[in-house]
């Protein structure tokens, strides 16, 4: 940036610093901005992704790279409507662990991984070791499902399962308004 230049944007004159080093430590405005356009639409050409954040087309994409190598966007993915493809309850399981130490809960962490109906593992604090959300085409699936499946995981104590009667919210985006100056 020039003397001048410089100048003009330490007194806000400028629409955009476009030369600020998207390498640095902390996320600043431009990268909250690409975080918030990518979760709204992650289909946006580089070139609509720099015009909706007001920067240009080259350090745009120099930032996305950034995060992208840094972690904060860790990948892109359609959403799919679950009930059109035949996937109409969603269950919500808490799974109770038969012992809780260390090799017996990571070989049934990785069991979870291997099952494409569980969409979603946490563990939790409370009752329970696991709470999973699991997906089924109906009532008679998903029963099948835990007893086949859930109950014969290693390591499984009990399972306990709630169910969606609705969805209120769903694939919201991560929250970024603590990031804004």
């Amino acid at each position: 940036m020039t003397k001048t230049n410089a100048s003009l944007a330490t007194r806000g004159r400028l629409p955009a610093q476009e030369s600020e080093d998207p390498q640095g430590e902390r996320l600043d405005r431009w990268h909250v901005a690409i975080l918030a356009e990518l979760q709204r639409d992650a289909r946006l050409s580089n070139a609509e992704l720099a015009s909706r954040i007001g920067l240009s087309t080259a350090p745009t994409w120099r930032r996305v790279k950034w995060l992208e190598e840094q972690g904060y966007i860790t990948g892109y993915r359609a959403e799919l409507d679950r009930r059109r493809l035949g996937l109409g309850v969603l269950a919500f399981v808490r799974l109770d662990a038969d012992r809780n130490n260390a090799s017996a809960t990571k070989v049934l962490e990785e069991a979870i991984r291997q099952l494409p109906e569980v969409i979603s593992c946490h563990y939790i604090s409370g009752a329970g070791t696991f709470e999973l959300q699991v997906l089924a085409t109906d009532l008679d699936a998903f029963s099948r499902f835990t007893i086949d499946t859930l109950l014969n995981l290693p390591n499984v104590k009990d399972v306990h399962t709630s169910f969606s009667l609705g969805e209120v919210k769903a694939g919201g985006g991560v929250p970024l308004g603590h990031l804004k100056p």
